[in-house]
């Protein structure tokens, strides 16, 4: 199959967008187990890209059972350099407000029980996550975002919990004074496993509710009201920003295990350095 170096992560539906072709069903198999769902691999703008419901198709899993590590490991067999994350959050800011869109640029993790790492068991690798999303696509997708007149943020903090209950209105409240800015349930370890597979990562934050330190508090039925209601503005998006991704990447997550890397080689376990020959072959053989 042809290399695909675009992939979106997101909700059931999203890869119903107008205008792509070439449709095709792509399972994988990982030595992580199965990824959440088969990939859907379609031409948007006479570029491959590929599809992955987080959750599955129907919305079966929980953010804690989501199987992070055979997602990322499955997009990057297929080539990807570059995932838009589309996640539905909420908002800890008044001018954050319900349907709007936001493009953090930073990431704080209150998870417990996620495998948050590729490595392990006889391979240790220290990756950089200061800047945990790429800030050239992060860019990117602002920018378009603006173009196409979207209600659009730049930067912010998202809080990842480990869900799936809602907050407390005591830790909403702690995080509103944290001076974070949005708050949800999948970005960690997504991004950390991107960052570990040199894949370019960047989130398009799509505002649900206000969580619970608000007047009104959240709800479901609030959630899958608002999020339906952007899913339109998600196509467009996708539509537009596709071809505006360059071919050729030039920000440092190309190379982030480049120096990260610190256990000898010759001491790696045999079926270890198999299982991560697509992300460490270019570095170890």
């Amino acid at each position: 199959m042809e290399k695909v170096k675009i992939g979106v992560i997101g909700g059931s539906g999203v890869y119903n967008i107008e205008g792509i072709k070439d449709v095709e069903e792509v399972k994988v198999k990982t030595p992580f187990g199965d990824p959440s769902d088969a990939i859907i691999v379609g031409t948007l703008e006479d570029t491959k890209v590929a599809f992955l419901p987080r959750h599955g198709r129907g919305h079966r899993i929980t953010p804690s059972e989501v199987n992070f590590r055979a997602n990322i490991y499955a997009l990057k067999s297929l080539g990807v350099e570059n995932i838009i994350s589309i996640s539905a959050v909420g908002s800890l800011k008044e001018e954050l407000k319900p349907r709007d869109f936001v493009i953090p640029d930073q990431l704080f993790d209150r998870t417990r029980v996620r495998n948050a790492s590729f490595f392990g068991d006889g391979i240790v690798a220290h990756v950089g996550f200061a800047d945990p999303y790429c800030k050239s696509l992060g860019e990117i997708l602002y920018k378009t975002a603006q173009d196409i007149g979207i209600t659009v943020h730049k930067g912010g903090t998202y809080v990842c919990i480990e869900g799936p209950m809602f907050s407390t209105r005591a830790e909403s409240n702690v995080y509103r004074q944290l001076g974070f800015s949005i708050i949800g349930m999948t970005n960690i370890p997504e991004a950390k496993l991107a960052r570990e597979a040199e894949i370019c990562y960047a989130t398009v934050a799509l505002v649900t509710d206000y969580d619970v330190w608000h007047v009104e508090d959240v709800n479901i039925d609030m959630v899958i009201q608002n999020l339906m209601k952007n899913v339109e503005n998600v196509k467009k998006l996708l539509k537009t920003v596709i071809s505006r991704i360059p071919e050729e990447r030039k920000c440092e997550c190309s190379t982030a295990l480049s120096t990260a890397i610190i256990t000898q080689p010759d001491l790696i376990p045999k079926d270890k350095k198999k299982d991560l020959d697509l992300l460490i072959g270019k570095y170890i053989k």
